[in-house]
């Protein structure tokens, strides 16, 4: 346990800050499950509608450190794909 003032209030705010990014990282797989599960219904509209939706919320995670940006990147580019091809 902490021993110093310095100490204690460092486990405090790595506490509030990890319970924070957890939910933030939560919130993000929540969107990917809602393309996903668009993607698996083959419904084109619906998958579009729910990727656009999906694109800030990675990309404000992504500038904020939750996800790396490459992570971000690579997960855009493959829903991106899945939905066209869904198209043809």
């Amino acid at each position: 346990m902490a021993n110093t003032a310095q100490a204690r209030k460092r486990a405090r705010q790595n506490t509030k800050r990890r319970q924070n990014s957890a939910s933030q990282r939560s919130m993000v797989r929540t969107y990917l499950k809602r393309v996903d599960a668009a993607i698996e219904a083959k419904d084109y509209d619906a998958a579009t509608e729910a990727y656009k939706k999906a694109v800030p919320v990675i990309d404000r995670m992504a500038d904020k450190g939750i996800i790396h940006k490459n992570k971000a990147a690579r997960r855009k580019s493959r829903l991106n794909k899945t939905i066209k091809g869904l198209q043809a």
